[in-house]
């Protein structure tokens, strides 16, 4: 490999594509773990919404403090996965950037 100054092509040569195509295919194996973990948390947000609601519901026929405190509980629990939710999205999004970067840095080499 030749040394190169700043705003010169970097050739990797054959370790650096080697180690470009291995993080390639950790990118994209954990890119499909987080696609396959949001469809189950879309999942089970729709399920929870639709149980919140139904407890919110529930606590405007009773209004009895337990009621209350149970769809509390519920919209507190949907809160929560929507932030869950938007964590893997914003996850998501960082690999794909990153992987990107990696198949132009592969397509250069």
């Amino acid at each position: 490999m030749n040394l190169v100054t700043w705003g010169e092509r970097v050739s990797f040569g054959p370790m650096g594509t080697r180690r470009t195509e291995k993080r390639l295919t950790q990118v994209s194996g954990r890119l499909r773990e987080l696609r396959d973990e949001l469809a189950m948390i879309d999942e089970q947000l729709a399920h929870l919404v639709d149980d919140a609601e139904d407890l919110a519901l529930r606590a405007l026929v009773a209004e009895t403090p337990s009621a209350s405190f149970e769809s509390n509980d519920a919209r507190k629990h949907v809160d929560a996965m929507r932030r869950h939710r938007d964590h893997v999205v914003a996850e998501i999004a960082e690999l794909e950037v990153r992987q990107d970067e990696l198949l132009d840095r592969l397509s250069a080499s």
